[in-house]
């Protein structure tokens, strides 16, 4: 809900779960996608290296309350190109959408 709010970020799809979110994100093909990091069906890290198959172009910023060094580096493992704690400000989310979404523009 907080996305739609900004005008230069569009929300176009969302998933009650993992596995819906590789069919949503494989059927849509978004630029980046927020994966919750705990989801029934499927976690995020399992999700998300699935993702990479399936929509290769998309990128995934993993969203969790286990903000650890641990999780960092399985969320890297997993293909996911950011990390945001849920205990952080909506900016902080805001700015890695932003900042993985320019560092897109400038590789094309």
């Amino acid at each position: 809900m907080r996305l739609g709010l900004e005008t230069d970020l569009r929300v176009i799809g969302e998933a009650r779960d993992g596995i819906e979110a590789l069919e949503v994100a494989s059927r849509l093909r978004p630029d980046i996608v927020i994966m919750d990091m705990e989801m029934p069906g499927m976690d995020g890290l399992s999700a998300s290296r699935t993702l990479q198959s399936l929509a290769p172009d998309s990128q995934v910023i993993i969203l969790t309350i286990h903000d650890d060094e641990t999780m960092r580096r399985q969320a890297g493992d997993a293909g996911a190109a950011g990390f945001v704690s849920k205990h952080a400000s909506d900016v902080v989310l805001l700015n890695a959408i932003r900042a993985l979404a320019n560092r897109s523009k400038s590789k094309n």
